[in-house]
């Protein structure tokens, strides 16, 4: 049989070993120092509409 320590370091090995596998994300702590505000949308000059056009032939 192994001595403690011995079991102990293959362990910590292994943890290590498993924890370098997995992906990790990695998220800020701080949000950045500058954020600008979105920008209002634009207007447009131009009028908007909505055309109809019948296409059935009528007797």
């Amino acid at each position: 049989m192994l001595p403690p320590f011995i079991i102990e370091q293959i362990r910590q090995r292994e943890r290590e070993s498993r924890r370098s596998e997995r992906p990790r994300l990695e998220l800020p702590l701080f949000p950045p120092d500058v954020v600008t505000p979105p920008s209002p949308p634009e207007k447009e000059t131009e009028e908007r509409g909505v055309v109809i056009i019948d296409l059935l032939e009528k007797d």
